[in-house]
């Protein structure tokens, strides 16, 4: 598949972000990676980030563009789901950053809970 709009792109982290060079990834690049979790294993955000950095030899990949990619790839799923009958992505094994379920995937943290612990995992719930 084509690479369009030039992504993903390596180029100058803002200090904030501690400087460096930043990748902005493709979002094929995310779904492939989402893709490569085995059953019964997860994978953080920050996870997924530092793969992405490091398949595009940058020092960090752009945090807020990996989300949203990470978002638009279980979107894509679930609408698989919906007129194929089966997902396209195991997303529900991708978690934010700090191992929190993911209240922006179809179905809410909900969903994402009644997957996981089909898949084994157990969930610990917190605050609200």
């Amino acid at each position: 598949m084509d690479r369009p709009h030039n992504l993903p792109e390596v180029k100058p982290a803002p200090e904030i972000w501690g400087g460096g060079t930043m990748v902005i990834p493709h979002p094929m690049q995310v779904r492939e990676l989402m893709d490569s979790i085995p059953e019964g294993q997860v994978a953080t955000l920050d996870e997924v980030r530092s793969s992405l950095a490091g398949k595009n030899s940058a020092d960090i990949a752009c945090p807020m563009t990996s989300g949203i990619f990470m978002s638009i790839v279980a979107q894509a799923s679930h609408e698989d789901k919906e007129e194929q009958g089966s997902f396209s992505v195991a997303y529900w094994r991708s978690l934010k950053r700090n191992g929190e379920l993911n209240p922006k995937f179809p179905e809410g943290i909900e969903g994402q809970a009644k997957r996981l612990k089909a898949e084994g995992h157990s969930i610990i719930y917190r605050g609200k």
